[in-house]
């Protein structure tokens, strides 16, 4: 039997395919006469990479011609036009998912051209699009980008120095969806493909090799690389429980599946790896992973995302709703919406967690109070227009979009939701500062534009706070349905396994994600032979094509783990 360990904090999947070192070994074989385009997000040291290509070349006595993409760019006001909606126009937080091009950033593209004595380097985003014969692709982690915009470093697509600091709003949702798109576009021709997050000495899988590493994920049980951040309400239980980031001043927001940002790092656990987005995987094998009814849905898009709140140690989360359906789809332009649903990791009599509105709560007054907080900073009781529940341990609370909610101090929450994650809508955020004493935002107008009326009173303990229904047990292990509603695309099961207890499974084309809530872990093992060990808080997906498999409780104790899956 598979030992029972900790937290892996990164997870590695071995692959057959060499991973490889260094700029010099990549460019082995290169002679005078191709143009190599080097593709990738903004937030790439650039120049580092250049520098590292010309100098592999040189030393190899090849010469280099560079070109660099982003001396092409369009003016920043050309840009701005180009990629502008009137819809949120002078909103300082949210825009519109961008539908722009990466093409749309240029004003014209270079003409490299091949030179018979030199070997022709186009670098940056969108080098892609001139004629080439050889393609790379560069990547950075989107945890990068962010940390660079907001720390004042970064800018975003196409905006030249002198033109103030880079913005998440842009980043968010005019920044990443561009290149996404367009690095999806590239994968069925990437020659190699380049891990730059050591610039000076990138791990790299050539092109054959990393679709090959994709094929078999597709096909197996992952776990995409678990990222924390901080913020202002952040509490300790991953630092303290988990071992993660401690050096930091919280572990706040765990990211533990969130597809548009999610890696998979793929190598060899005591030796090189490479990073590559869980987004590249899933816009080259979606039927794969998603499962043809699901794919049939949601396309490319991987509709669930699991994520912790931790605010042990911490504060109250600000009281917020999501959109509602047809309001995420006009005015934010996303296809499907936020539902969310909290499991309580931790909590207990003692915490609480905001959910739905009082029965009779006067909503006129909720918006005067919220407003005044907001320009006056006058505080007022937000459980005046709000309820509270226990946070019980392993109680599950259903958010549809529209409903009032936040985790109160002191619990840790999984949060099983939809995957749109950038869209809390707060009424309220207990007039807190961030850390560089700026006032947090706040969305009162788009909160009460979104607020449901109808999740109030008697009838959120009802449809929110559900009861346990068993669906299937055997010797030794029951599964529940722990949430499940009509306008709620995605359901939550839990599994109670007692020590070494067996259970069967199936994805039924479906893909289905599980994490440990409760005892030292599982084994999963699949019809195909794979076998994944997953400890307490861990998250793996179960890609629909993976079929039959099977989960035994490890250690002394009983295990629970949640799947959730789309119905």
């Amino acid at each position: 039997m598979s030992a029972v360990r900790g937290y892996e904090a990164e997870p590695c999947h071995r692959i057959t395919g060499e991973v490889g070192t260094g700029y010099r070994d990549a460019l082995a074989g290169f002679a005078p006469g191709p143009v190599l385009a080097v593709d990738g997000p903004v937030a790439v040291d650039w120049e580092t990479v250049a520098a590292g290509i010309g100098e592999a070349l040189a030393a190899r006595g090849v010469a280099v011609k560079q070109i660099d993409m982003r001396e092409h760019f369009a003016p920043w006001p050309d840009i701005l036009a180009r990629t502008g909606s009137a819809v949120l126009a002078d909103d300082p937080d949210f825009a519109p998912l961008s539908r722009a091009g990466l093409a749309d950033f240029f004003t014209g593209l270079p003409e490299p051209g091949a030179a018979a004595d030199a070997v022709t380097v186009v670098v940056g985003p969108g080098a892609a699009l001139v004629p080439h014969d050889r393609l790379w692709y560069a990547d950075l982690p989107k945890r990068y980008a962010e940390a660079g915009i907001t720390g004042g470093s970064g800018r975003n697509l196409g905006q030249p120095a002198g033109t103030g600091a880079g913005t998440t709003r842009r980043l968010f949702y005019i920044d990443w969806p561009v290149l996404d798109r367009h690095r999806d576009t590239l994968l069925a021709d990437v020659d190699l493909w380049l891990d730059v997050q050591d610039p000076q000495a990138p791990a790299w899988l050539d092109g054959t090799a990393l679709r090959d590493a994709l094929a078999g994920l597709a096909r197996r049980p992952f776990r995409t690389r678990p990222t924390f951040n901080t913020t202002s309400w952040g509490g300790h239980w991953a630092q303290e429980r988990l071992g993660f980031n401690r050096e930091a001043a919280n572990t706040a927001l765990g990211y533990e599946l969130i597809a548009p940002e999610s890696g998979i790092l793929v190598g060899r656990p005591d030796g090189p790896r490479v990073e590559v987005p869980l987004q590249a995987l899933v816009a080259l094998h979606p039927e794969e992973v998603l499962g043809e009814p699901v794919h049939a849905m949601f396309g490319t898009s991987f509709p669930i995302r699991f994520d912790y709140l931790d605010t042990v140690g911490g504060g109250n989360l600000s009281v917020h709703c999501h959109p509602q359906s047809d309001y995420m789809r006009r005015v934010f332009g996303w296809p499907y919406t936020q539902h969310e649903t909290y499991y309580m990791m931790l909590g207990g009599a003692d915490s609480q967690v905001f959910l739905g509105l009082r029965e009779g709560a006067d909503l006129a007054a909720f918006r005067r109070e919220a407003d005044r907080a907001v320009h006056e900073g006058v505080p007022f009781d937000i459980e005046r227009y709000v309820q509270t529940f226990p946070a019980d341990r392993h109680q599950l609370f259903l958010i549809p979009g529209g409903t009032p909610h936040g985790s109160g101090a002191g619990n840790v929450v999984l949060e099983i939701s939809a995957t749109p994650y950038l869209y809390s809508l707060r009424f309220y955020d207990w007039l807190r500062r961030d850390g560089a004493g700026r006032q947090r935002p706040v969305h009162v107008g788009h909160a009460f534009e979104n607020l449901d009326p109808a999740r109030s009173g008697e009838a959120v303990a009802r449809d929110l706070v559900q009861e346990a229904r068993t669906l299937r047990s055997g010797e030794g292990w029951r599964e529940d349905v722990i949430g499940r509603l009509p306008e709620m695309f995605f359901e939550v099961r839990r599994l109670e396994l007692a020590p070494d207890a067996v259970v069967d499974d199936d994805t039924e084309h479906r893909f289905h994600v599980v994490n440990v809530v409760a005892g030292d872990g599982i084994l999963l093992e699949t019809s195909g032979g794979d076998r994944r060990v997953l400890a307490y808080a861990e998250t793996l997906t179960v890609p629909a094509a993976a079929g039959a498999y099977r989960v035994r409780a490890l250690g002394a104790g009983p295990v629970r783990y949640v799947k959730a899956l789309v119905r």
